[in-house]
């Protein structure tokens, strides 16, 4: 494979060093995954609501959302492997081509309309698979574009916070005036733009497994190597339990208190006030570099807590969108800490395999505490299950904080 052979040139001596975050290859990779990030942030509410509109139930809409989301969390896993094999440029460039296919083929079925459920089922676990071998590279690429791996995070995490919360919103404007295949259209050059920056980007060498190793091979070395860092398999067994008994139920929870009591406009700017948060977090960790970042990162964390603590209280809503600002801040430092942690203190060869294990394992558990909320309330009701959900995320920061692997982690230097 040329690609991993071929140096990049050395730089002429009197040649200027490119800029820390915004280099050249820094742009294009900016410009594509802001694309990426916006059209995927769009596709839920785009298919719930065409669903919906053209007459569909609602457990469509919820099975559609199955098939979009399952084949990510099964594969991802060999996204990572794949990412190794043949690098990841060319793997998110493949994805990319694989998700412009399949938004175009959304595209024409909402406009002419769903005969076959089936052919939307299938586009969509197209679309879920081409997300889980995008993702494993997405983490790979930091690195190799810019000298300052946190501020990039920094950057791309203000950009994931800002498409998540303005695509919704845009996709549900666009649905209410035209049709679910027009936003697939503008999601399929949204996609279009992406790939063809991805096939500007220019990398030098790619570390590489060994030839000859099986892709079962590489996932058990995956797997050594993230067994081999307590750090990171620390921090992901605590995510688990707080994935499943705070995170998971928390969205669905607010849903049941704050739209009867405020109306939905009041919970979709509640939720707005978390995507703010969530970009101001991005541009504080751009530049604040803490010698241990893991440990910074949990610090932030202890604002979570706030937001279910508003709840049981019955704030009102200009208070609960405060908390989650302060929420929103507190998760955004901490997924930049995270996220530059996992880049620089992993070695190339096996990151992306080590990234994969990574997300399967931090997001894995999140639909089972999405699922388990319903029950949950019924069986001992909404205030004893936020108040769970308030204690196992302040332990979670407090856990944390108190392993010693996690917070005793100190930061890589920026390359010079």
């Amino acid at each position: 494979m040329s690609e991993r052979l071929a140096e990049a040139p050395a730089p002429a001596l009197d040649r200027p060093a490119e800029p820390a975050i915004w280099s050249r290859n820094f742009r294009y990779w900016f410009t594509a995954r802001s694309a990426g990030l916006l059209s995927w942030a769009m596709l839920p509410v785009a298919v719930s609501a065409g669903l919906i509109d053209s007459g569909h139930g609602l457990d469509t809409a919820g099975y559609a959302m199955a098939f979009l989301v399952g084949p990510f969390a099964g594969l991802v896993l060999f996204g990572g492997v794949l990412a190794d094999r043949f690098t990841a440029r060319r793997m998110v460039i493949v994805a990319d081509l694989a998700n412009l296919t399949a938004h175009v083929l959304l595209a024409v079925l909402f406009l002419h309309g769903i005969d076959h459920l089936w052919q939307l089922y299938a586009l969509l676990a197209v679309a879920g698979t081409a997300n889980a071998l995008f993702q494993p590279g997405a983490s790979s690429t930091v690195p190799l574009i810019a000298r300052d791996v946190q501020g990039a995070n920094g950057v791309l995490r203000t950009s994931e916070a800002i498409t998540g919360l303005g695509g919704p919103a845009l996709a549900g404007v666009l649905v209410g005036f035209g049709s679910t295949g027009w936003v697939m259209a503008i999601s399929a050059l949204a996609y279009a733009t992406s790939a063809s920056c991805l096939f500007a980007l220019r990398l030098g060498r790619v570390p590489a497994p060994p030839a000859g190793d099986g892709l079962w091979r590489n996932l058990v070395v995956g797997w050594h190597e993230f067994r081999a860092r307590s750090w990171l398999w620390g921090v992901i067994v605590i995510w688990t339990v707080y994935a499943v008994l705070a995170w998971g139920p928390q969205l669905s929870l607010a849903a049941g208190l704050i739209v009867p009591r405020h109306g939905a406009t009041a919970f979709g700017l509640v939720n707005c006030a978390l995507g703010a948060g969530t970009v101001a977090g991005g541009l504080i960790a751009i530049r604040y570099k803490p010698a241990r970042p893991l440990a910074a990162g949990a610090v932030a964390m202890f604002a979570y807590p706030l937001y279910p603590l508003a709840l049981v209280l019955d704030a009102p809503v200009r208070l609960l969108a405060a908390t989650q600002v302060l929420v929103g801040a507190g998760i955004g430092i901490w997924g930049v800490m995270w996220a530059t942690s996992v880049q620089t203190q992993v070695p190339g060869e096996v990151l992306n395999r080590v990234h994969a294990y990574e997300v399967a394992g931090s997001v894995g558990l999140y639909p089972l505490g999405s699922a388990l909320a319903g029950p949950a309330v019924h069986a001992f009701g909404s205030t004893p299950v936020l108040l769970a959900g308030l204690v196992v995320a302040t332990l979670t920061a407090t856990a944390l904080l108190l392993t010693r692997p996690i917070r005793t982690l100190t930061r890589v230097p920026d390359r010079a």
